[in-house]
């Protein structure tokens, strides 16, 4: 029996961050307007939804951050400066009652994107449970890392891990349980950071799980467990998740991710849940992209998340959910 939620907001708000300090390779400050140019507001339009793009955030020239960078986060004092920018840019944003969808930029974003989210969610009641498509953990923190890029630290922050306290300044730190974080497509974890993930019992959903079980049974696991807590979505959309054949235009790809097949179809369940209530497209590289096939297929997996298919009607399902 399929099982499909009440509609999600029907506003939708738009947010740039043209960010690229938490990469190791530079480029991704291009993913918004790439996004933009592929066409991702139009195609929201056309799916009936009130769409407005707030154009592209900016840092401010914020004096009162006085904390002592880590020793191992580069570009510290950057990234903390867009972190409390999107924080509460994001927080303003959820409180309108729009979903916000948050264009990257590396995944550093998420340090601010989903603590704004996760302080409106404790605002009104909610519980938020955050989706984490991406190739990688990014569950390291300055002590664990070998690179210091902190695009892949950016999961473990969003969790309460300590080293990067002082990030938000004196803003609020609004942070998630641990079981309330979903990591999906895994296929490249450090060392130290799987140890801390086991430590932690983080929901960890690699490629054999998903070759084993397929994307629908897992996705739909997921979506039964924020459903039995009344909880809510961000999903933060990592384009590493995909293949590198289905996109070649990011600056960390790592063989055997997602298929196009495979990603729609767990946008598509993720539209029909109605749970989802923000998301993040980051890691976006248009200087590697392939005349904008990342960029495209980007944009038509978001449509596929707001509603976009070909028949009028949810994919039935007798899948057996696993016990993992």
């Amino acid at each position: 029996m399929t099982h499909v939620d009440k509609a999600s907001p029907s506003r939708v708000a738009v947010l740039g961050a043209p960010i690229d300090l938490g990469a190791s390779v530079r480029g991704t400050l291009m993913g918004p307007a790439a996004l933009r140019t592929a066409g991702l507001v139009p195609l929201l339009e056309s799916l009936g939804l009130d769409v407005t793009d707030y154009g592209d955030v900016g840092i401010a020239d914020m004096t009162d951050l006085s904390d002592d960078p880590p020793a191992k986060a580069k570009h510290y004092r950057q990234i903390q400066r867009w972190s409390r920018v999107l924080a509460r840019r994001s927080h303003e944003l959820a409180h309108t009652g729009a979903i916000p969808v948050f264009l990257g930029g590396d995944h550093s974003l998420s340090m601010g994107s989903v603590n704004g989210v996760a302080r409106h969610c404790r605002d009104v009641g909610q519980e938020l449970f955050v989706l984490w498509l991406d190739a990688h953990a990014d569950y390291n923190t300055p002590e664990t890392t070998i690179t210091a890029n902190m695009h892949g630290m950016s999961a473990a922050f969003l969790c309460g891990e300590p080293g990067l306290d002082g990030l938000l300044g004196g803003d609020v730190r609004a942070t998630i349980p641990t079981e309330h974080l979903e990591l999906f497509g895994i296929r490249s974890i450090d060392k130290a950071e799987k140890e801390l993930l086991r430590m932690r019992r983080i929901s960890v959903a690699d490629m054999r799980a998903i070759d084993e079980f397929g994307v629908g049974v897992l996705t739909r696991r997921i979506l039964d467990k924020v459903r039995a807590r009344n909880g809510v979505l961000h999903v933060s959309f990592d384009v590493d998740f995909l293949d590198p054949e289905v996109a070649p235009g990011v600056g960390t790809t790592v063989p055997g991710g997602a298929t196009y097949r495979e990603a729609h179809l767990i946008m598509e369940l993720l539209h029909d849940s109605g749970l989802v209530r923000s998301v993040d497209i980051v890691e976006l590289n248009p200087f590697l992209d392939e005349r904008g096939k990342t960029a495209r297929v980007a944009v038509e997996l978001i449509g596929s998340l707001f509603g976009q298919q070909i028949t009028d009607r949810p994919t039935p399902t007798n899948a057996i959910v696993p016990d993992l």
